[in-house]
C-alpha cells in the first residue's frame, strides 16, 4: 500500500440516536450548527490530514444541512448493525484512497468533550516515520480506555475483521494490548457521550480556560 505518511481523521457519525427519540447524533445542535461540523474541526485542529466521515442515519439530511467541505463522505447502509460496521466502512474508504494515509485516528461524533488537545496528544504519542503504519495508540481517561484511537494502516484489515456489533476496535486492541500505547487525556478531555436526553447538557461548550474568570461578587457580612 502506497501511503502519504500522514494520519487521516476517521469520524464515526452514523448513529441514529435511538435513545434520543430517533434524533441522528450528527445533526444535534452545537453552537448553532450540526454537531458533526464540530467533530470534523476537532480532528483537523488536532493535526489530522484528510477527514473521512461515516454517515448512516439520515445521511442525505446530514449532507444537506452540514458543511462537510473537504471531507470524504462515506455512507454506511448497514449502520444499524452498530459501530463495527461503520468502522469497517471507514477503513475500507481510507484503504481505497489513491494515496492512503499511513494511519487513521478514529473519533466519535457524540463526544463533544473530546477536543483537539486529546487528538494532538494521541498523534504525538504514536510517533511517525515508518513505524506509524503499524502503530496503535489509545486515549485513556483516568486509566479507562476511550477515544480517539489511532490505528496504523498495516493493522486495518485485522481491525476490520474483528469489528462487529458495537465493539468497534475494542476486541483487536485487547488482543494487542502489549503493542498499544495508552495516552492519558483525563486532564484535557471528557469522554462522556450523548446517548439519552439527560446527556444533552454535554452540548453546551465548556468555558474557555483562556478567558479570565469573573471577579467574585461582594457579599454582605
Amino acid at each position: 500500500m502506497h501511503t502519504k505518511g500522514e494520519v487521516a481523521g476517521l469520524l464515526l457519525a452514523a448513529g441514529g440516536g435511538r435513545r434520543l427519540g430517533g434524533r441522528p447524533k450528527a445533526l444535534l445542535p452545537y453552537e448553532g450548527r450540526p454537531l458533526v461540523e464540530h467533530a470534523v474541526r476537532v480532528l483537523r485542529a488536532g493535526g489530522c490530514g484528510p477527514v473521512h466521515v461515516v454517515l448512516g442515519a439520515a445521511a442525505d439530511e446530514v449532507v444537506e444541512r452540514a458543511d462537510l467541505s473537504g471531507c470524504a463522505v462515506v455512507r454506511n447502509p448497514r449502520w444499524e448493525e452498530g459501530m463495527g460496521s461503520s468502522l469497517r466502512a471507514g477503513l475500507a474508504s481510507l484503504a481505497a484512497s489513491a494515496d492512503a494515509p499511513a494511519a487513521a485516528l478514529i473519533g466519535l461524533v457524540d463526544q463533544p468533550g473530546v477536543g483537539a488537545a486529546a487528538v494532538a496528544r494521541v498523534l504525538a504519542a504514536a510517533g511517525g516515520g515508518e513505524a506509524l503504519a503499524s502503530a496503535l495508540a489509545c486515549a485513556v481517561y483516568d486509566g479507562r480506555r476511550g477515544h480517539p484511537v489511532l490505528i496504523g494502516g498495516a493493522r486495518w484489515a485485522g481491525v476490520a475483521g474483528s469489528a462487529t456489533g458495537d465493539r468497534g476496535a475494542r476486541t483487536y486492541l485487547r488482543e494487542h494490548a502489549d503493542h498499544t500505547v495508552l495516552v492519558e487525556c483525563g486532564d484535557i478531555g471528557d469522554p462522556a457521550d450523548i446517548d439519552t436526553p439527560a446527556d444533552l447538557g454535554l452540548l453546551r461548550p465548556a468555558p474557555d480556560p483562556a478567558e479570565p474568570a469573573a471577579a467574585p461578587r461582594a457579599t454582605k457580612r
